[in-house]
């Protein structure tokens, strides 16, 4: 059994000569739900991008459900979830050849019964055989978390996924990641909605000029 799900030890991150991530070192345990606060530009998003695989850390190292992100990203890959600004939505398809196509990629079985009881979830059952590019950004961002109910995730990432939610959306979200998290699943979810992400969530972290903080930065967190 693996003692944590995400773990890195001096994790760096330049873009040419302006450093964003300056030799981050976090541990989190299995099951654990932990929320990352931090002003615009601290380097949350990539952080993120970075354990899901999506970018390549300047230096240090990660370890992401027991697998190296430089040795065995496909690893990572096959157990991560990712809810984030970015969709991955293909827009001329519809909601149910999304998730369809989503889950069969992942080798699910029930693939039809799953996209059904996913899109049945989040609300979106009559506009299953509506083309994505007619939906508003709430009803995409209800669409991806679809995605991750019809397959859960040993990890699962969440980049700002209040953003384009109306209450009732987010009183769902919540709701699925509570469930996700008794079930098991490590959740690490970057936000600027601190009043949900305490409620929700077990431990808080702050990045802060692309360092981890004891507390929240002088310059604010919202």
């Amino acid at each position: 059994m693996l003692e944590y799900a995400i773990e890195t030890h001096r994790l760096t991150k330049r873009f040419g000569p302006r450093p964003v991530l300056r030799g981050i070192d976090v541990t989190v345990t299995r099951g654990e739900f932990v929320v990352l606060f931090g002003p615009n530009g601290a380097g949350k998003s990539t952080l993120i991008r970075i354990l899901c695989t999506l970018m390549r850390p300047s230096g240090g190292t990660a370890k992401v459900a027991g697998c190296d992100l430089a040795e065995d990203p496909d690893g990572v890959r096959v157990s991560i979830g990712l809810i984030a600004h970015s969709t991955h939505l293909y827009d001329d398809l519809t909601a149910d050849e999304n998730l369809r196509f989503y889950l069969r990629m992942r080798g699910a079985s029930k693939v039809e019964q799953r996209a059904r009881d996913a899109l049945k979830a989040t609300g979106l059952e009559r506009e299953a055989h509506s083309r994505v590019r007619t939906f508003s950004a709430g009803m995409k961002k209800r669409l991806c978390i679809a995605r991750i109910i019809a397959h859960p995730p040993t990890v699962l990432f969440l980049d700002e996924p209040y953003g384009g939610l109306d209450a009732q959306g987010i009183e769902m979200l919540n709701r699925f990641l509570r469930s996700l998290k008794t079930e098991g699943c490590t959740l690490f979810m970057a936000t600027h909605h601190r009043e949900q992400g305490l409620a929700t969530g077990d431990r808080a972290l702050y990045l802060c000029n692309g360092q981890l903080c004891t507390g929240p930065c002088s310059s604010g967190d919202a």
